[in-house]
């Protein structure tokens, strides 16, 4: 149990920003999905049409699906900081997540 809790407090968080009824948004889990299989990392979606996700529908509800990628201990995300944010939009492969993985785990070395 600990190796494993110790893996994902260094693993990266992914954030999916995505909506009802997107088929992009269906391929782009699938796609996180596939990453994870050979390389965990922590998951959190936000249905951006949601009241509660209002500050993220002004900046995406357009754009679905966008990726955040960031180090785990990072804490929640604001939408006031998303220009400075390491994503993926629209359509994304296996490689291109880890590459951003890549990039937001070196930065923290």
């Amino acid at each position: 149990m600990h190796p494993t809790y110790r893996l994902l407090q260094r693993a990266c968080q992914i954030t999916l920003f995505t909506r009802a009824n997107c088929s992009l948004c269906t391929k782009a889990k699938q796609t996180l999905s596939n990453v994870w299989d050979t390389r965990p990392f922590l998951y959190k979606e936000i249905d951006v049409m949601t009241p509660e996700a209002k500050g993220w529908r002004d900046l995406y509800e357009f754009d679905t699906p966008v990726i955040h990628v960031s180090r785990s201990e990072k804490g929640e995300e604001l939408p006031e900081a998303a220009s400075k944010a390491k994503k993926l939009m629209h359509r994304f492969t296996d490689e291109e997540v880890k590459a951003v993985m890549d990039s937001v785990e070196q930065e923290s070395i």
